[in-house]
């Protein structure tokens, strides 16, 4: 099983985006994955094989003949909907109660062994009970105790095909968008200096849609796995983390169970992305999954790996913002919250993090913007926003600042107000020449064609916004 385990982890990996290797694929090989999906699981070793063979299916899929293919899929997406269903938590505590038992039984029986052994040794003469066991000692019991740790070994196959699972999700409902920098829909400028032509004709693709097919899309609604990816993001378990806290044998799965969270977290990201409000269980569920989300990322603050949760969970929250302010949803943070996590996520050496983190300041400003006195809250998204766009090392968060703070004071009253107070325009008047300077040394060099796209677009509209900003100005001031 080890051994299968290995191989079907390389052969996962070797075919994915892997058309050379496609061609060479023969029906009896496609045959052989196939019945391993079609295999009943009953360890956590054959779930295991049977997540990753379902992801060199996927990766095989184009080869499926297509009479098969409605099938394969429906088989892939059982498997993973299979193994989601488990509670990870609470198999650590049960696996680590079996292992208590088996380890108090072994005991037992050494302790039944050794006094048998040491009962035989009295009743023989000195001579022949030199010699009764020759080679070992009576206190030598190596041969009842296992290889290995059974209940350890389960456990952690559960947590690997979890994470496994959410991350093949992840390319389920996968967009081909660059992930630094999925800001407003690119416009059009005769100005740009880095031409839309020039990135198709350099390979890149701009906004391409989700690769979600119906029969993706069917499965995943019919078999509940939004809310099984919504759960994942609870974990880890609290009696299951203090089980392995206090085993230094079973600290390892830590690691292993906060990989799953943020896994699920990642995939939450590209579910809330492919699918309606409807889909995912209307307005109620959408702010209760923001409740818990804003929740999360302030409690959760020493946890291994703080870079990758941030960068996933930041994601999953402005993934959510986004959708919830497109439909008119309150959110339930508060404008002082997400500062909070702003300032947290913008000192990540993440680049992506600290997009996210000004992206969803932009999204609770713009949000603002539309209602009454709240020009004090949004001179404190400014300022923030400024901050981070006259300072970040990277022109991309650089880029994503300027154009969160587009969206913020673009229009309306309070926007205005707070604009005026905040000497805005001086600010970015301050920041045009150096960001358009510092794009054309080094964009070339350091950033992909589409992202220069995207920079360009900023330093067009960074042009436009100060125009806008310098007819405010010039307004009258309003009677109070």
């Amino acid at each position: 099983m080890e051994l299968a385990i290995s191989a079907a982890y390389c052969l996962q990996t070797v075919t994915e985006d892997n058309s050379d290797l496609l061609a060479s694929l023969d029906a009896a090989s496609l045959q052989i994955l196939e019945n391993v999906l079609g295999n009943t699981a009953i360890t956590m070793e054959m779930q295991l094989l049977k997540t990753l063979v379902a992801g060199t299916v996927w990766n095989l899929k184009e080869r499926i003949p297509p009479h098969s293919q409605a099938d394969s899929i429906n088989a892939i997406m059982r498997i993973l909907s299979e193994i989601l269903s488990l509670d990870a938590g609470k198999f650590i505590v049960k696996m680590k109660e079996v292992e208590t038992l088996r380890l108090k039984t072994a005991e037992s029986e050494a302790e039944e062994v050794s006094a048998s052994l040491e009962e035989s040794a009295l009743n023989e003469d000195d001579g022949i009970a030199d010699g009764v066991i020759k080679g070992s000692s009576p206190t030598d019991f190596s041969d009842l105790n296992p290889v290995s740790n059974e209940e350890l070994k389960q456990a952690s196959c559960l947590l690997v095909a979890q994470k496994s699972a959410l991350e093949m999700i992840v390319n389920l409902c996968c967009s081909d968008e660059p992930s630094d920098d999925e800001w407003e829909e690119l416009s059009s400028s005769d100005e740009s200096e880095f031409s839309l032509e020039k990135s198709v004709a350099d390979g890149g693709q701009l906004l391409t849609p989700l690769c979600l097919s119906a029969e993706v899309h069917s499965a995943l609604l019919d078999l509940f796995i939004p809310k099984k990816v919504f759960d994942k993001t609870w974990f880890p378990d609290g009696n299951a983390l203090q089980i392995c806290t206090q085993n230094a044998t079973w600290k390892p799965l830590i690691t292993k169970m906060y990989s799953v969270q943020c896994r699920a977290l990642t995939c939450l990201h590209n579910v809330l992305s492919a699918l309606d409000i409807e889909s995912l269980g209307g307005a109620s569920a959408l702010q209760e999954l923001s409740q818990h989300l804003s929740q999360l990322v302030f409690t959760q603050l020493d946890i291994p790996k703080q870079d990758e949760f941030l960068e996933a969970a930041s994601s999953a929250l402005r993934a959510l913002l986004e959708t919830m302010a497109s439909k008119g949803i309150p959110q339930c943070m508060t404008p002082e919250q997400v500062i909070k996590f702003g300032e947290g996520c913008v000192a990540s050496s993440n680049s992506s993090t600290r997009v996210n983190a000004v992206s969803i300041i932009g999204i609770t400003g713009s949000v603002l913007a539309k209602s009454e006195n709240t020009a004090e809250t949004l001179k404190l998204i400014g300022s923030f926003l400024l901050g981070v766009a006259s300072h970040d090392s990277s022109l991309v968060v650089s880029g994503g600042a300027l154009d969160a703070i587009f969206d913020v004071f673009a229009d309306g009253d309070e926007a205005e107000k707070a604009a005026t107070e905040l000497k805005l325009l001086q600010a970015v008047k301050k920041i045009q020449p150096a960001f358009k300077s510092k794009l054309r040394k080094e964009g070339r060099e350091k950033y992909s064609t589409d992202q220069l796209c995207v920079l360009d677009n900023v330093r067009t509209n960074l042009r436009r916004f100060i125009s806008y900003l310098q007819t405010v100005e010039k307004k009258p001031s309003k009677a109070k």
